[in-house]
């Protein structure tokens, strides 16, 4: 163990940082929907959504496959791009699943009523 404020205890600080992270990740559901969702552990969250440990929504639909994964230097970045995925609809989640920027930017526009 590093002691408090000597530089290996900086050192491993700062590694750590950059080793963990935090994600927004999508699954695609065995039904074919859509779950969305954040963590700073991507393989456990993987692990319990596929054993079902935490219950919920994909517990009744599994299989899942990881679709779309994205990393964030804070939870805050994190939460809130899940907060904002999570109120799109199927279209506007599979364009970002495909990286299709385009197709994204195009489904973001206002439609203004007339």
């Amino acid at each position: 163990m590093y002691s408090r404020g000597g530089y290996e205890y900086y050192y491993m600080l700062k590694l750590e940082r950059i080793i963990m992270g935090f994600y927004v990740y999508i699954l695609e559901c065995n039904d074919k929907s859509y779950y969305t969702g954040h963590t700073d552990n991507i393989e456990k969250r993987i692990c319990e959504h596929e054993s079902a440990t935490m219950g919920g929504y994909t517990s009744s639909r599994l299989p899942i496959k990881l679709a779309y994964l994205a990393e964030f230097e804070s939870r805050d970045e994190a939460i809130n791009a899940e907060r904002q995925i999570k109120n799109w609809g199927r279209r506007k989640k599979q364009a970002l699943i495909r990286q299709n920027w385009q197709e994204l930017s195009r489904l973001s526009r206002k439609k203004f009523k007339q």
